[in-house]
């Protein structure tokens, strides 16, 4: 098998394993609040991360970065693995799994606002009207394709779902700024993200241990969504072209929704289906002509 193939295998797996983040989400929420599920979760991932830190032995890379450095690593984990999921799963927990979802997925729109804004970045005309054109598809998404009567099945929890998505924008965006090791990075991320999730369940929620079947999609979702799943994708970075794969992630939402159809028993609405693929079609016209270096802005998410 070649490069490109791998690349390709990987990133396959990667899109199966993200677009059943609805269906996890719903299946443990069910049981548990949003933040059991983080706190339990996470847990998960930092054993699934330290393995691999262990395993690839860069134990010793510790010592390569200074309290600074660790400091940066901390905030953005507080960024892209604490806050992001408390609102992900918050949305989650208070829409349906196929709006909540979709709207929590237009981070990249996010993205372009904030590099033309911390970083400088050009606006040019054509991602303003990619950024118009996506806007519209939240708003048939949130009004259920009645553009002319607003109408949420929950303005809470879509709410919480845009505000995620704005916050991994940041995330994203901060992160380019800097070139950490990726595996001793992520486990930071985790475990950083496993302290603030576990100080905030003791002081607004309670410890329960799940039963069983919800126990399950916790492993799953801590090690396969939230841990395996970026072995899978460092390895179709290595293999393949940046651009190409970040793109490819775009297939995700509508993965997701035939998930959701299969799994959940959810009725996925017309409007749902249309506004993803408005949304898909800004991404697309703004990712269109893209440096290999402006793609890995979006790509520094996982």
């Amino acid at each position: 098998m070649n490069k490109q193939n791998k690349s390709y295998l990987y990133l396959g797996l990667c899109i199966l394993l993200w677009a059943s983040i609805p269906v996890a989400s719903k299946k443990i929420l069910v049981e548990l609040d949003n933040l059991q599920m983080l706190f339990y979760s996470t847990i998960f991932s930092c054993l699934i991360m330290s393995s691999l830190l262990l395993r690839q032995r860069k134990v010793t890379l510790s010592r390569k970065y200074s309290l600074r450095d660790y400091s940066v690593m901390v905030f953005l984990g507080f960024l892209g693995n604490y806050l992001y999921y408390i609102f992900l799963y918050g949305a989650l927990a208070l829409t349906t799994a196929s709006e909540g979802f979709i709207l929590a997925y237009t981070w990249p729109i996010l993205v372009l606002v904030l590099a033309s804004v911390i970083l400088k970045e050009k606006m040019t005309l054509k991602r303003l009207i990619a950024i118009a054109i996506s806007f519209l598809g939240i708003v048939l998404i949130v009004t259920r394709g009645n553009l002319l009567a607003v109408s949420f099945t929950n303005l809470t929890g879509d709410v919480m779902a845009v505000v995620g998505a704005f916050v991994f924008a940041l995330f994203s965006v901060l992160g380019k700024k800097y070139n950490f090791d990726k595996t001793l990075s992520v486990f930071v991320y985790f475990a950083s993200a496993l302290f603030f999730v576990t100080l905030t369940m003791f002081a607004f929620s309670s410890f329960q241990w799940p039963s069983s079947p919800v126990f399950f999609w916790l492993l799953y979702n801590g090690f396969l969504v939230n841990g395996i799943s970026y072995i899978f994708w460092f390895k179709a970075l290595e293999y393949g072209d940046t651009a190409v794969i970040s793109n490819a992630l775009y297939l995700t939402p509508f993965l997701s929704l035939v998930y959701i159809s299969l799994f959940l028993s959810e009725s996925i609405a017309w409007s749902s289906i249309l506004g993803l693929i408005v949304i898909v079609s800004g991404i697309i016209l703004q990712s269109v002509g893209q440096s290999r270096k402006s793609a890995s802005l979006e790509a520094n998410r996982y």
